[in-house]
């Protein structure tokens, strides 16, 4: 298998996680994402993925898998063990939606090519796109601490192994800590994330900060 990176990006950090907490290998071909000439904004890029997004997971059968979700999702049917999701029909429906709050609600909002955007058509500076990535971020996180408060049972999110919905969460989480959120202000986030930096597989998979 071959994956396709960017080790700032908190999506490439969840499929990093996945593989190693299923012990699976994966050559890294880097994607440059920052600035107007960014790798995956060129026309070389974009035939491998016409998105321009990381992570994208070329298997060893020769098939593309764009979206993280999806690249999870078929890790966990090619390597059945340890399993991503939970064993009922309704836990694996609650690691999805927070999943899912977290990919297409909080950092749908936050990549790259949005910054690039807010600044060329709404002429936004450094500052007002902070501020935009701090409002979603914050409402963001806000809602997903609420979705896990009124269904935890167990250590975790949901249950007592992290699976789908802690990937999703702690890239985020790291990511908000070094906007200058403070996690204390989610409990539940914040003891969960603390649970998992003690797990090597999302320790040693985070995303790395910005330069």
């Amino acid at each position: 298998m071959k994956l396709y990176r960017n080790e700032i990006s908190s999506a490439t950090a969840r499929v990093r996680i996945a593989l190693a907490l299923k012990g699976l290998k994966a050559e890294a071909l880097p994607v440059t994402i920052l600035g107007e000439d960014a790798e995956s904004r060129q026309a070389g890029y974009r035939k491998i993925n016409p998105q321009g997004l990381v992570p994208a997971l070329l298997t060893d059968s020769g098939v593309l898998i764009t979206q993280s979700l999806a690249i999870i999702e078929y890790l966990d049917e090619f390597q059945p063990e340890p399993p991503l999701l939970p064993g009922t029909a309704e836990g694996r429906a609650q690691a999805r939606s927070i999943a899912l709050a977290i990919a297409a609600e909080i950092h749908a909002l936050l990549p790259p090519r949005i910054g690039l955007h807010l600044r060329a058509v709404f002429q936004a500076d450094a500052d007002a796109i902070a501020t935009w990535s701090r409002h979603w971020v914050g409402e963001g996180m806000a809602a997903v601490e609420t979705m896990i408060a009124g269904r935890r049972q167990g250590a975790f999110a949901i249950g007592d192994r992290p699976g789908i919905a802690e990937i999703f969460l702690f890239p985020q989480a790291v990511s908000a800590r070094r906007m200058g959120f403070d996690l204390a202000q989610w409990p539940n986030i914040s003891e969960i994330v603390a649970k998992l930096q003690t797990i090597p597989a999302f320790q040693e998979n985070a995303p790395a900060a910005r330069r």
